[in-house]
């Protein structure tokens, strides 16, 4: 006889088959079947049932929304970045809130260099271009890019994620500048120097922002600090999109100053299609992919399978962005 399945789960999308057979081997499982996320009003109502959460980054889980399950007993959220969750409602309950780290970490940084190596190369320029029937000959100054070999990379935000990039930075021979609150010691096999934020900006030809989102770092980069880049330069957000004041950047292109940017984030997710960001020449933009591979993703809904388990087990999670839960 199989055991009886005591807790509800709430799962905020559609997932791999053998990630909801690993759920429903357990739980009861209310799943929200569809691509696009719930909307708040829904979201409420199935959530005020569940006794755990299954939540993505577009789930916006606050204090409304924790409040509305009496029997909530634990939030695991499928990403590393935890500003879609009332951190303080869910600690104030006794809620502890899995996340996802380290496993994302390569990923994304093979795609902040991707962006790096597509924006310097135009890459999407030089698609376009064929795709248009612009392509008549080879010529001398026809789509013209930076070189990346020996340039300047700037890393904002030197956590494991900066420290990959700056891994693949090296194979390229690049000049590497970070920043973080306290300089770190040397990294076996990276040649990285520390430095101010504005001598970064000053000073590179690619700044990649790796920095968490909160009030500290929302709008990091405005109309001042987006002042002191170079005309040659390119800005790369993997982060989250509020780092980056989105309508300085906006008049920033405009002016040319810095002359590209390349991002996986924005401010709105999706982008309003009538955004004037869209209407640049100068800017990549994806939507939000940069952990996008088939290994990577599942990994990361493992994990929250996991820190879901663990949970409602009642035993401390593998992975908890609140342990404060825990102190008492």
């Amino acid at each position: 006889m199989a055991p009886e399945k005591t807790h509800r789960v709430f799962v905020g999308r559609r997932l791999p088959q053998e990630i909801l057979n690993r759920l429903t081997e357990k739980f009861e499982v209310d799943l929200w079947d569809s691509d696009m996320p719930p909307d708040r009003e829904s979201l409420i109502k199935h959530i005020s049932k569940a006794d755990g959460i299954f939540a993505l980054l577009t789930d916006s889980i606050d204090k409304e929304v924790i409040d509305a399950s009496p029997s909530l007993k634990i939030i695991s959220n499928m990403a590393v970045g935890i500003d879609n969750i009332d951190i303080q409602a869910a600690t104030y309950r006794g809620i502890p809130v899995g996340n996802t780290p380290g496993v994302l970490t390569e990923t994304t940084a093979d795609f902040a260099f991707s962006l790096l190596m597509a924006s310097a190369r135009r890459i999407v320029d030089a698609d376009n271009y064929v795709r248009n029937g612009a392509w008549k000959t080879w010529g001398p100054s026809v789509l013209l890019g930076r070189d990346i070999f020996g340039a300047t990379l700037g890393i904002i935000g030197y956590g494991a994620i900066g420290q990959a990039v700056a891994k693949r930075a090296t194979g390229f021979n690049m000049n590497i500048l970070y920043n973080k609150r306290n300089p770190i010691d040397p990294i076996e096999g990276i040649t990285a120097a520390f430095a101010p934020v504005d001598q970064i900006l000053a000073e590179s030809d690619f700044v990649s922002l790796h920095v968490p989102l909160n009030e500290e770092t929302r709008h990091l980069i405005g109309a001042r600090e987006l002042s002191l880049m170079k005309e040659s330069a390119t800005l790369i957000n993997t982060a989250r999109g509020p780092v980056v004041d989105q309508e300085a950047l906006i008049q920033a292109l405009e002016s040319g100053k810095p002359g590209r940017a390349a991002l996986d984030v924005t401010t709105v997710e999706p982008i309003d299609m009538n955004d004037r960001l869209l209407s640049l020449p100068n800017v990549i933009i994806a939507p939000h992919i940069a952990s996008a591979s088939v290994t990577t993703r599942l990994k990361m809904a493992n994990m929250a399978v996991d820190n879901l388990i663990a949970g409602l087990s009642g035993e401390r999670l593998i992975n908890c962005a609140n342990s404060k839960v825990y102190d008492t």
